[in-house]
This record gives C-alpha cells, structure tokens and sequence, in this order.
C-alpha cells in the first residue's frame, strides 16, 4: 500500500516494475488491494492482448466502462501510442478522474518486450505524456535487467515479491479446510503434504490441487472410525503411499481428479497409473514439451548438424563423400549422447515461434524433467562446461507429445 498515493488526488510513481516468481502472489495482491480500495484501475494479461493494438484498445474499453456499470463498450480504433495517448486523455475527462490516481496494471509484462520499441519506454513515461495522474504497474516473472532497453527509459520503482516459504504455504493452504473437519485436523495435514511435496514442488496453485486431491484419503480412517483427529501416526501410514503415488505426477495431469478418486477408491496399484510407466498420453506444461524435443534432438544428433539444422542463414555446406567409421550406424543404435545446457536451449528457441525468455519458470521445467527421469544428469565435463544431461524417452514418445 506504501507505493500508491496516500490520497487519491496525490500523485504516485509514473511506474511501478514488480516482479517475483509465478504463484508468488503478484496479481491476486495488486487485484485485492485495487478493489479493496476502491481505486479506479484497469487490469490487463498481456498474454490474452498480445499486440499492441489489442493492449491499447482493451486499455481504453476498461477505462471507458471503469466507473461505470455499464456494460462495456464496443472496442475503440487505436493504431498508433499517439492515438492511445489522445484517446486516454479523452477518456479520462469523460470519466471525471483527472483529480484522482488511475493504475493501469499489465500482467504478464515480459510480453511487451515482443511488441513494438516504442511501447515499454512510452507505458513507463505515460504519466509525463498524458500529463495526468496516472500509474503504470508492470507484473512479471523476469528482473528488470532483462527488461531495460537499449537507449535511455525512465526507471521505474521496483518491488521483488519472494517465494513463499514453507510457513506461508502452511498458512495460505491451511484456510481452505472444509467445514466439517475442524483447522487444528487439516493443518495437520498440511503439514503432512508439505513435508512430502515441499522439496520438489513450491507452487501454491498446484500444491492446493494436492490437497484437495488428497484430503479424501486422509480422512478415511476417521470417516470408518477406525482412528480419531489426533491419530496423526494412523493418519500418516494410511496416506503414506497414496502420496508417493501422487509425487509420480506432480505437475503432469496425467489423469483427471475423478479417475485419481476412483483409482484410490478401488486400491489400485502404482501400476494401473498409466502414464510415465507406459510414455503414453502425458500431459507437460507448455514448454517442457518443446524442451523435450529439444533434448532428444541434441541427444541424437551431432554438435556439428545443429548450423544446419536449426540457423536459417547458415551459408554454403561443404558435401563430403565419405564418412566416419561410426557415423554409418544409427545414432538410434549408438544410444543418447550427452549435451550441455546452453546446446539445450539454443535449440529450444530456434524450434519455438515466439521468443522464449530464460526464466526461473524454464529452469525449474528442465529440473522437473529431470525428477521424473525424462532426462538425465550425467554430471559436468569439467569445472567450467557446467551439468550435462541425456534424453532417456523414445522416439515414439517424442512424436506423441509432438503431435
């Protein structure tokens, strides 16, 4: 609250840049407290408006119906910023705010680094051209390094939002206890899931997937009277292996919850969870597949074909008429050869459309791929080349999710 204006006629900082990792809180906080105070904002994804034409014209449709309860309004022609910038003014006299602060919020801002220049450095000095009250807030998943332009832009203030810790998540989880159970059994556990899924899965949205996933299981000694709310130790040995099973999965959706319930209900076996088992129907994030494609093709391929490959201008190949003894078999036979990092993700962003940023959110998909023994860690080469890693699927996995 300390950022925005103490009141509403004060002005603010022309921008505001926060940024932390996903599911760290960043827009449900800046959502609570814009609605909590009523101020007048308007709140974008840059994701869903992925241009700048349809950033600036959603901008102005919520402006427009921002203090009204009006339906919104057909969307207004905005080809240019300059056009932005009259309109806005227009809509703010229109709207009675020029004597209070507007917040203008954009999630997911890393997108704007794929319009055109002028748009970061103009959003970041809109109040100086408008010459209104106006605030700009940037929510992201990067640092601002990797968001500063070439020349000179106005600095915004900058605010980090960390993890949560294994206490915050405790807390945060520990509201959502159904209201037939009282909060002293569900923190338990709570408790219980974090201490097994802590280490390996920190996101608050999958983490309540879990435990809502779960907490079935959990009570089933209570519910057949078998053990009372404080047999934590009952408790635990009856959950113990359903959590096991679930770690297999973290983050796959390979099943649906209803297949999940059943599977529990019925006692079945780690077996019948057809999945990484089987390579058949798992379903990665968005980039994890690309990133699996990208290992498999730098496991199999030689370090020399990538220029080939994946450069679109790479110039004249010299043909050679023989080759070496051990390039004449499949490299399907030879078996997956290690690569290093950097080869990884040079190929991850030719085969990708649009540019992929390198995240903390990418890294913790190669790690993922790691824990569920899709890839594997060979170890460095040496003190400077860093970790090595291999493709352990098959071919006909790769065309599954590539399909």
């Amino acid at each position: 609250k300390g950022i925005l204006s103490n009141t509403r006629q004060q002005f603010t900082f022309p921008s505001i840049f926060i940024y932390g990792h996903t599911s760290s809180g960043k827009t449900y906080v800046m959502q609570t407290l814009l609605n909590t105070l009523e101020l007048p904002h308007v709140f974008v994804n840059c994701v869903e408006y992925f241009t700048s034409r349809l950033l600036l014209e959603e901008i102005l449709i919520q402006l427009q119906s921002c203090c009204s309860e009006a339906e919104q309004t057909s969307h207004v022609p905005c080809d240019t910023f300059n056009d932005f910038v009259r309109l806005f003014k227009q809509a703010v006299v229109s709207r009675e705010l020029q004597d209070q602060t507007l917040y203008i919020v954009l999630d997911r801002a890393e997108q704007l680094r794929e319009m055109e220049a002028n748009i970061l450095p103009a959003f970041l000095r809109l109040q100086e051209l408008t010459d209104r009250n106006v605030t700009v807030v940037l929510l992201s998943e990067i640092v601002w390094e990797l968001f500063r332009p070439n020349i000179g832009c106005f600095e915004p203030f900058t605010l980090y939002f960390p993890d949560y810790s294994i206490g915050h998540l405790q807390k945060i989880l520990s509201q959502n206890h159904p209201p037939e159970y009282s909060a002293d059994f569900y923190a338990a556990y709570i408790n219980i899931l974090l201490g097994v899924f802590y280490m390996v899965c920190r996101d608050l949205k999958e983490l309540q997937h879990l435990a809502v996933l779960n907490f079935s299981k959990y009570c089933e000694p209570v519910v057949r009277g078998e053990a009372n709310e404080r047999d934590t130790r009952k408790l635990w040995k009856n959950i113990e292996p359903h959590l096991k099973k679930a770690m297999q999965t973290v983050y796959l959706r390979e099943i649906s919850s209803s297949q999940w319930e059943r599977l529990q209900c019925g006692n079945g076996e780690p077996g019948q969870l057809k999945g990484l088992s089987a390579h058949t129907h798992v379903e990665l994030p968005y980039y994890s597949k690309f990133l699996l494609i990208a290992a498999y093709l730098a496991s199999y391929n030689p370090v020399r074909t990538d220029k080939r490959f994946f450069l679109k201008h790479h110039g004249k190949i010299r043909k050679t008429n023989f080759m070496k003894k051990h390039e004449k078999t499949s490299n399907h036979l030879l078996g997956p050869k290690p690569f290093p990092l950097d080869r990884l993700l040079a190929i991850l962003y030719s085969i990708v459309d649009n540019r992929v940023a390198p995240t903390a959110n990418i890294f913790s998909q190669i790690t993922s791929l790691v824990t569920l023994q899709l890839l594997s860690m060979v170890g460095h080469n040496d003190q400077l080349d860093g970790p090595r890693y291999k493709c352990t699927v098959s071919l006909d996995f790769i065309r599954a999710i590539a399909r």
